[in-house]
């Protein structure tokens, strides 16, 4: 079933095509025509759609833009869906749907099923979408909630539309930071102080009391460096730990990549020795550095300190050039807003490797402030202060997560109130959007009981209310949100788009009586019913692409 914005779209071009075959516009041969925006109006009355077509035109046409709107209104072939194609100043064409063909849509929509909402993109590409990737030095708390819903969501709108998506997880196990935990495994083994910059939540003491003998013999043999191996066991650990959590969540990653791998395969080396043969690699000071201010970052970057150490960024390098090893088209990466002054470096570090740096994407996260009763909730790994993601899933369930941490731009900041997300009312909104579509399963359990099945066959006649009109013009706004969100690399209009079709659908149903005992209403119910049926479609493939649950009763 296609999008509606793509076969408005259709006509508007078709009659661009033809009022410059007619001579009513000339366009010079050698420019190139912009595509065609289908657009929905900020006020109703301006129509069900927009183009502004003709306002894109005036300045290689050099007419005016009401005179151009004018021209492709004459033009234009009424598809179906369209009753009317209008100009409006200062050069809009305002675009009317045709009633009849809408009502006519439940059908289509009901006929698509499952597949409904998802629009194939003509050119699918390979995209590895980097998440979470939280150091696996503590479970995975609050603070990293929000890249696990948002990564996730982005994957499943991505592949709504066809992109081939590869989920990946890094961790960092080659760091300062693992090898203090493992120093405070150590610490609590022994009944000693845990060192000043080690981990103080309650989970060392568990890694400690599970400590195999054979790791512990390991670690105290003679010359070992007991940080190095208590911390590889006990990160390894905690990795696992934060696999289970994400599970739970219904969270999946195809790729577990390991930082300490991309030395062991000499990833690093090896992209690092390309630069430096590019020239993009110099010495200074007894370190070495990366030429990134040449390609846009405000300054060049050291790649290995004088004491001959990696830094991340010498690891950021060798995983760009492992990904994209692997033949992937686009890389995306979540990353927290703090991580703002990496991406430049990063972008320059794809460039002078050779590959397209507008292939790599990064998505920088807002910070999420918790709150419970009116109070901010504090978060502190290395204190040992910190509620784990397990304990808010446990509290408020995954569904209710997924639709908090979903509903906001991954640039806006979030006050996410515990309370309010556990509360089954109206006031929580996945509630609201779930109920609809308990509603929609309990009318039509109740219909089947009275003998009412749903039909389309006189929809096209019946389903004229403006209740009705305005419901199932939302309903067909979903491929269109999917394709939005995709597109975008941003998915958060998902959840709004769900709360406008449950609102539309209460106001329908105040308004406009499905199931009557009135013969001269009966006729009406069954087309009513397979609109309630269309309602109960997309709220559940909707809440399916955010990874919630549609509950048949509540």
């Amino acid at each position: 079933m296609s999008s509606v914005r793509e076969v408005l779209r259709a006509a508007v071009e078709a009659a661009r095509d033809e009022a410059i075959a007619r001579g009513d516009l000339t366009i010079p041969h050698a420019s190139e025509l912009p595509a065609v925006r289908i657009e929905r109006p900020a006020r109703a009355e301006h129509g069900d759609f927009a183009t502004n077509a003709a306002m894109q035109l005036a300045p290689m046409a050099g007419m005016a833009p009401m005179r151009i709107a004018a021209a492709l209104v004459a033009a234009v072939h009424l598809p179906e869906a369209m009753a009317s194609a209008e100009v409006a100043p200062p050069g809009f064409i305002n675009l009317r749907l045709e009633p009849g063909w809408v009502a006519d849509q439940v059908a289509e929509m009901l006929d698509a099923g499952s597949a409904y909402g998802r629009v194939p993109v003509l050119r699918p590409r390979s995209v590895n979408v980097e998440f979470v990737s939280a150091n696996p030095t503590g479970p995975l708390t609050l603070g990293n909630a929000r890249g696990a819903f948002v990564g996730d969501l982005l994957c499943r709108v991505l592949e709504a539309v066809g992109h081939r998506v590869t989920r990946e997880y890094y961790f960092n196990d080659f760091n300062a930071q693992v090898r203090n935990l493992g120093l405070s495994v150590l610490a609590r083994r022994k009944d000693e102080p845990i060192p000043e910059d080690g981990y103080h939540g309650a989970y060392v003491a568990d890694l400690a009391a599970n400590l195999p003998d054979e790791t512990w013999a390991a670690a105290t043999a003679p010359g070992a460096d007991p940080g190095e191996v208590l911390g590889r066991w006990a990160s390894e650990r905690v990795r696992a730990g934060i696999e289970e959590s994400l599970q739970r969540l219904g969270v999946r990653f195809d790729v577990w990549t390991s930082e300490g791998s991309l030395y062991r395969e000499r990833w690093v080396d090896r992209a690092i020795e390309q630069l430096r043969t590019a020239g993009d690699v110099y010495e200074k000071d007894g370190a070495t550095w990366f030429r990134s201010s040449r390609l846009g970052d405000d300054k060049d970057r050291v790649v290995y300190r004088s004491n001959g150490q990696p830094t991340y960024f010498a690891s950021d390098i060798g995983y760009l050039a492992q990904k994209f090893s692997r033949g992937f088209d686009e890389l995306i990466y979540l990353w927290g807003e703090d991580h703002h002054g990496t991406v430049a470096r990063n972008r320059a570090a794809a460039q002078a490797l050779g590959f397209d740096p507008q292939s790599v994407h990064w998505l920088l996260m807002a910070w999420v402030r918790f709150v419970r009763d009116g109070t901010e909730i504090g978060m502190s790994k290395r204190a040992g202060e910190f509620v784990t993601l397990d304990e808010l899933l446990a509290e408020i369930g995954p569904d209710a997560a997924r639709w908090f941490f979903g509903s906001r731009a991954t640039t806006t900041g979030i006050d996410f109130d515990i309370e309010l997300a556990k509360r089954q009312s109206n006031e929580n909104p996945v509630y609201y959007v779930q109920y609809a579509h308990a509603r929609c399963r309990s009318i039509l359990r109740n219909a089947t009981d009275r003998g009412v099945e749903p039909s389309t066959e006189q929809a096209r006649d019946l389903l004229r209310h403006p209740a009705e009109q305005a419901l199932i013009r939302e309903l067909l706004r979903l491929p269109d949100v999917i394709s939005d969100a995709a597109a975008r690399r941003e998915t958060h209009e998902v959840p709004k788009y769900c709360l406008e079709v449950a609102n539309l659908f209460s106001q329908f149903y105040r308004d406009c009586r499905v199931l009557t005992d009135d013969p001269d209403e009966g006729r009406f119910s069954a087309a009513r019913l397979a609109l309630v049926d269309a309602v109960r479609l997309v709220l559940a493939n909707s809440l399916g692409t955010l990874g919630i649950s549609a509950p048949e009763t509540m």
